[in-house]
């Protein structure tokens, strides 16, 4: 369990980097590729709020990340759940208010890793 906890938190990470570089760097290039019902003329003028949004997805996958790095495995368990949950809330809300597919690429993966780490 110990293993696959971790390689779920470092996909979570992973997926909360790369949504960092995605509304940071690309919402006007790639943003209409992905979002083909937001139109197309709200990129430009939304593109501060999507890297406003990157950057909070870029605190979350730091905090995953950081979870590796504590010594002590109750505080690590610890610091992972509240960063899990925090994207599983994310994920909840942003499926309730922006895109049904957004549950399974982020809710999803965050309550299995809580169900791993309670596991262990």
């Amino acid at each position: 369990m110990e293993i696959l906890s971790k390689i779920i938190i470092g996909l979570i990470a992973f997926i909360h980097i790369y949504i960092l570089w995605f509304e940071i760097f690309a919402w006007t290039s790639r943003g209409p590729k992905v979002f083909r019902s937001f139109p197309k003329d709200l990129f430009e003028p939304t593109k501060a709020m999507a890297a406003n949004q990157g950057l909070y997805n870029g605190f979350l996958a730091a905090g995953l990340i950081w979870s590796f790095f504590i010594g002590d495995p109750e505080w690590q368990n610890n610091v992972a759940l509240f960063f899990l949950t925090c994207v599983t809330i994310a994920g909840i809300y942003g499926t309730l208010t922006a895109d049904k597919k957004i549950f399974f690429v982020q809710a999803l993966p965050a309550i299995l890793g809580i169900i791993l780490i309670q596991l262990k």
